[in-house]
């Protein structure tokens, strides 16, 4: 029998990943160390990060050790720093989180209904595999599809081809990874966010995305994913089938007709 694939984003959609509170912040302590100075260069990493995207070079994008190797290059200093290394030193909760109550007995729940269940995303395997094992995610996931292991990104329909079956959904938080990989590939889209205004929230998930409110409360997020407040239109690709408020809603769309 043909497996049956739901994909999950990791950041921002399961957990919370340490780079933002304490990985960036303790490379930026040591570079302004070697420099003799207060420097940012966590902001120079992302801005390198932020082309190569915009140039599709989905795998490069990732890459935090090269970007800032060639960082340290530019500023004529040794790269002493093994970003996996200090991903594993603040993989420890409460430094790295469930974003929920529940989200493991909800992934139990869709495997004991018959799917199999993949990770899809843009971090690299050595650096999202120790927060994953920190928080007990890493048991339940039959794969786990990442950049450097594929040759791409989202969203990058590519990206899905390892999964051999049929690819139900893909549920994440970001419009333009995460949503636009699914429309893209022909998959249901199901767009995570938590914090729904109250009149998106009362209607029932498969509803959301059929109201006016919620396109412009997807405008506004692409807007900020875009870094571009000046955008007017929310291209369809972008718009997600199912908004969810929780994981645990998830459980209700799975029992609906449309997802599985």
């Amino acid at each position: 029998m043909s497996k049956r694939w739901i994909s999950f984003d990791l950041d921002g959609t399961l957990m919370q990943n340490p780079f933002g509170a304490w990985v960036f912040p303790e490379i930026a302590r040591v570079i302004s160390g070697q420099l003799g100075r207060e420097h940012d260069i966590v902001s120079e990493m992302v801005a390198e990060h932020e082309q190569r995207m915009s140039q599709e070079r989905y795998v490069e994008a990732y890459d935090w050790d090269d970007i800032l190797g060639s960082r340290c290059d530019a500023w004529c200093i040794e790269k002493r720093i093994d970003i996996e290394l200090l991903v594993r030193k603040h993989s420890v909760v409460p430094k790295v989180h469930l974003l929920e109550d529940g989200i493991l007995q909800v992934l139990e729940e869709i495997k004991k209904r018959g799917f199999s269940l993949a990770v899809v995303t843009n971090g690299f395997y050595k650096f999202q595999a120790p927060v994953m094992e920190a928080l007990g995610l890493l048991d339940y996931f039959d794969e786990i599809i990442t950049p450097e292991r594929t040759g791409t990104g989202k969203p990058d329909p590519a990206i899905l081809q390892k999964l051999q079956g049929k690819v139900i959904a893909h549920v994440g938080d970001r419009l333009d990874h995460d949503i636009q990989l699914a429309n893209r590939s022909h998959v249901t889209s199901i767009l995570i966010e938590r914090n729904l205004p109250e009149d998106l929230l009362k209607l029932q998930p498969r509803m959301r995305a059929n109201v006016h409110g919620m396109r412009l409360f997807c405008l506004e997020k692409w807007r900020r994913e875009c870094k571009n407040p000046l955008l007017s239109e929310l291209p369809e690709l972008f718009m997600p089938r199912i908004v969810i408020s929780s994981m645990g809603e998830f459980l209700s769309v799975l029992a609906k007709p449309g997802v599985g």
